[in-house]
């Protein structure tokens, strides 16, 4: 009773079975279903490499959310080297709420040269050549954001010459945590005092002469400081052509979440426009001589999230191929000994047209010889 009941169950399932298997004595190879085998064998290799290649890659997702986060410090990250002795110039930060935030407060002022090294040089060309690059293709940006932290540190070297050159130039480098508002960093001629209506800078002592406001912007950002992040203005270098040069940066600062497989950072992207122009107050072009960074907070946030293919649908895909490629190779073979035999079928029709045999009476014939024994001899 049981043998029955299973052979009844295997013809049950003999029934179902969606593969059916052809005895391989009514299997046919030629040469031309091998050829098509081997090119479909190799697609699927390519295309199996290709697709690991894939899966094994991320990629960086974009979203946007307002920003709800308004009663934190932002963090500016400085370092700035000015063409000017340190005792001459003084940098400060004043805000909308006119709060003032002096360099005392967290900024080191260093006297340097201000010409770099050769070595510094080959530092500052490597890093306007990424900058160029960057504006030019976008999507360098998501590889910089995967190799925070794990590339090299985008921070000028140290001078590898002893040079016996006197420091005329000022190093302004550190860091201030100000307002989440917009606000006006500045370095100018003298030290910022303070003023019951904002503040003032004491620029009477120092000769108009001395100023130079040729600069160069080693570093620049906001939010917490990432090694391997380039922001927009590092490597900037401009040269004062007057006394009475204003350089102003228009900056709008966006907050970012960066969450990668290597960090998982809170920090700030920032965009930038440039201008510069010479004071001359009898031609109507009246300010400060200096260097003024106005920025903007930006009320939305945007979180940037590294991304990866998960591993059921790397399966899925490479499914997809190896069954897509066999179908449609099928399916071109068999259209393809079609068209051949249809071609072949029509030349050997071809060969056995009609011919014309000449009768006694004068008339022909033009009914096909009959083949007998004796003409096959």
């Amino acid at each position: 009773m049981r043998r029955l009941n299973r052979k009844k169950t295997l013809n049950l399932m003999k029934e179902l079975d969606a593969f059916p298997k052809v005895p391989e004595s009514y299997v046919e190879t030629s040469a031309s279903g091998g050829t098509v085998s081997l090119i479909a064998f190799t697609t699927i290799a390519f295309l199996t490499i290709m697709e690991f290649t894939v899966y094994r890659d991320t990629w960086m997702k974009y979203e946007y959310e307002v920003d709800k986060d308004f009663t934190s410090k932002l963090r500016i990250n400085i370092d700035i080297t000015v063409a000017m002795r340190c005792q001459y110039v003084g940098a400060d930060v004043l805000d909308l709420a006119e709060t003032m935030v002096t360099s005392a407060d967290g900024l080191i002022y260093e006297p340097v040269v201000f010409d770099l090294s050769p070595q510094q040089k080959e530092w500052q060309r490597m890093l306007q050549l990424i900058q160029s690059r960057l504006q030019e293709e976008h999507s360098l940006q998501d590889v910089i954001f995967k190799s925070a932290f794990k590339s090299a540190s985008t921070a000028l070297p140290p001078r590898e010459d002893n040079s016996l050159q006197s420091p005329d130039a000022c190093r302004i480098h550190g860091h201030l945590y100000v307002n989440k508002v917009a606000g006006n960093f500045h370095i100018t001629v003298g030290k910022a005092i303070p003023h019951p209506r904002g503040h003032a800078h004491l620029a009477a002592l120092v000769s108009h002469e001395s100023y130079n406001f040729s600069h160069r912007i080693d570093h620049l950002s906001f939010g917490e400081l990432i090694p391997g992040i380039i922001n927009p203005l590092d490597g900037t270098e401009k040269i004062a052509s007057n006394h009475n040069q204003m350089f102003q940066y228009f900056i709008t600062v966006v907050p970012t979440k960066l969450h990668t497989y290597k960090i998982s950072a809170e920090t700030h992207q920032f965009s930038v426009t440039e201008r510069e122009r010479v004071i001359n107050h009898a031609a109507g072009s009246h300010g400060v001589s200096g260097i003024f960074m106005k920025y903007d907070i930006s009320s939305l946030m945007v979180t940037v999230t590294e991304q990866h293919m998960p591993f059921w649908q790397f399966l899925v895909r490479l499914c997809g191929i190896i069954g897509g490629i066999f179908s449609t190779t099928g399916i071109l073979h068999g259209f393809g000994r079609f068209v051949a035999e249809v071609i072949f079928c029509r030349f050997r029709l071809g060969s056995y047209r009609s011919t014309s045999v000449p009768l006694p009476d004068g008339h022909t014939s033009n009914h096909l010889p009959l083949i007998t024994d004796n003409s096959m001899h």
